[in-house]
């Protein structure tokens, strides 16, 4: 049984559906992570509390209605693409109906920049966070440009001093990496280690055996930016927005910053370049390359 099925059947009093565990089956199968199969199951079940019945039983025109509710209900684009995909996947493989999934629409998303902090909030941020361990972990994500998901799931044995790297495993994708371990944060993960001791998890949770979860590391970010009055809206994510955009405003090849990050496309890298001000600072436009502009005598002044 896997760990979505275990907490699945431990969270409700009775059995899953049949239908339900064919569903996680199909995604075990298939590879989905822990936290894809848990968001797919959340949009499935909020699709069946819409329709009143059993999901399998649903027509095209439910589905369409389903989007059409979500619309009128305020759910932001990620949200509604996330239950597209999920929607896709329960009728194309799990029910067998591919002919369904031309009645999910792809909402179109606005660009917007990420938000980045500037070096010294990021200072001030992490002087400010409550302990070590919380410095320590918001130090990853910062200095090592990590998910939060990534922060969390570290194991103490994923700290590689010999080479100065870490292992961060089954990050996004099911894909293991390595990332950047620099001396200072290394020496913030030290002081973290000789003060809490960590045996098998980096950063434990409330209970030593399970990690930290990312909901606490969100509260932690969130309160201690709104407590040092950085007013910016602020998560763990916005620690990997800075790492990224700081160092390509060092200089450092966008497509090191690419590896750093774990992104398997390039252009998912590129969109840092338009928050990079210094770059933009140090930029000489061609205007300023021409020759005097000197009026002509007709010309008023």
């Amino acid at each position: 049984m896997s760990q979505t099925t275990a907490s699945l059947t431990t969270a409700s009093a009775k059995p899953i559906s049949p239908l339900r565990r064919r569903m996680i089956e199909d995604m075990t199968v298939r590879g989905f992570g822990e936290k894809t199969q848990s968001d797919y199951i959340r949009h499935v079940k909020n699709f069946t509390i819409f329709l009143g019945g059993s999901p399998d039983t649903a027509e095209g025109e439910d589905l369409r209605r389903f989007q059409l509710h979500q619309r009128e209900q305020g759910v932001q684009p990620p949200t509604m693409n996330g239950a597209t995909a999920a929607l896709r996947f329960f009728f194309t493989t799990t029910c067998n109906r591919p002919d369904m999934a031309r009645y999910l629409r792809i909402v179109k998303q606005p660009q917007k920049l990420p938000v980045v902090l500037t070096t010294e909030e990021v200072l001030l941020l992490l002087e400010s966070a409550p302990g070590p361990k919380y410095k320590a972990a918001l130090g990853v994500a910062y200095g090592a440009g990590l998910r939060v998901s990534e922060v969390a799931n570290l194991k103490v044995t994923d700290i590689d001093r010999a080479r100065m790297v870490l292992r961060i495993e089954q990050g996004k994708g099911q894909k293991d990496r390595l990332g950047l371990l620099s001396p200072r944060l290394l020496e913030l993960l030290e002081e973290w280690w000789l003060i809490g001791q960590p045996t098998t998890w980096l950063f434990p949770g409330r209970d030593p055996l399970l990690p930290i979860t990312t909901r606490q590391l969100y509260r932690v970010v969130t309160d201690t930016a709104r407590a040092v009055g950085i007013e910016k809206r602020v998560s763990p994510h916005t620690l990997r927005h800075s790492f990224a955009t700081h160092l390509l405003e060092q200089g450092v090849d966008i497509r090191l910053i690419q590896v750093a990050l774990g992104h398997s496309k390039l252009d998912t890298t590129a969109r840092y370049a338009h928050v990079a001000s210094k770059v933009l600072r140090d930029m000489v436009s061609p205007l300023d390359r021409l020759g005097p502009l000197t009026p002509k005598k007709d010309q008023p002044k």
